[in-house]
């Protein structure tokens, strides 16, 4: 992986593709990394276009955050921000699964001259419909990281077809989820209390698009998929036997609904 030095931390990347293509921004989801891409940037390089997948600060091979505050939702997109501007790839086509989808949302609303397109999978423009469910598994990921809680973390993040299926990716994640330690609490935290940006994304001047998860335990339609087109004046997809992490689940399916999405931009 590469480093690059943006907004006080240290973020890790990989840059994949034409040289001269038109940059692909992939932003993940929590409790995942960069390398959740891996199959999607693939279909997107053999297309023409470059990838630049981060780890978010806090998370993967990034630097790790001096105090919570620093992984808000807020901080974090400034963080995709520099980023764009630090590589000078910028415009580019910002695509982001679940938390990743939060801040490629908030970069069309706040920071619509680095971004082409945007592409929320997974995600919401609302504050967390879940708030009361979520908040005892943030206190216990807190303590222990996520081997004691990882068949809940496994069934938010894998709808049912996948986990049904299993096989590599899910036991995969198993493995990388389980091994999470304490400090994802913290990234937990942020997610479940960011604030609603519906109102910001009114007159969005960035074409939008929003992909739910059929099975999408977290975030299942409208809140995924025609909420936020409402909100930001763009259009939604459903993608059937896909869950909350559907970059991953079905990324065929997520290239096919987005490089004609690109193309149109």
């Amino acid at each position: 992986m590469e480093h690059v030095e943006v907004n006080g931390t240290r973020l890790a990347y990989v840059d994949a593709g034409p040289r001269d293509g038109e940059v692909v921004l992939l932003s993940h989801s929590l409790f995942f990394d960069h390398s959740m891409f891996e199959p999607l940037s693939a279909l997107l390089n053999a297309a023409g276009y470059r990838t630049v997948a981060y780890d978010h600060r806090g998370q993967g091979e990034s630097a790790a955050a001096s105090a919570r505050e620093e992984l808000s939702m807020d901080n974090l997109t400034t963080d995709a921000a520099a980023l764009i501007e630090a590589l000078g790839i910028g415009p580019v086509h910002a695509v982001g699964n679940s938390m990743g989808g939060f801040i490629t949302l908030r970069l069309a609303a706040r920071h619509p001259e680095v971004v082409r397109t945007v592409a929320a999978l997974g995600a919401s423009s609302e504050e967390e419909h879940k708030l009361e469910e979520f908040a005892p598994l943030v206190e216990i990921l807190g303590q222990g990281g996520g081997a004691p809680v990882i068949d809940v973390l496994l069934h938010i993040m894998f709808g049912d077809a996948s986990l049904a299926a299993g096989g590599p990716v899910v036991e995969h994640w198993r493995e990388k989820m389980t091994a999470l330690g304490p400090s994802i609490g913290d990234a937990a935290h942020q997610v479940i209390h960011r604030t609603r940006i519906v109102e910001e994304l009114d007159g969005c001047r960035v074409p939008v698009l929003a992909i739910a998860g059929e099975q999408d335990h977290a975030y299942p339609q409208p809140i995924s998929g025609e909420n936020i087109a409402r909100a930001a004046g763009g259009r939604d997809e459903t993608v059937a036997d896909a869950g909350h992490s559907l970059a991953l689940e079905k990324p065929q399916e997520a290239a096919d609904l987005l490089l004609p999405f690109f193309k149109s931009a």
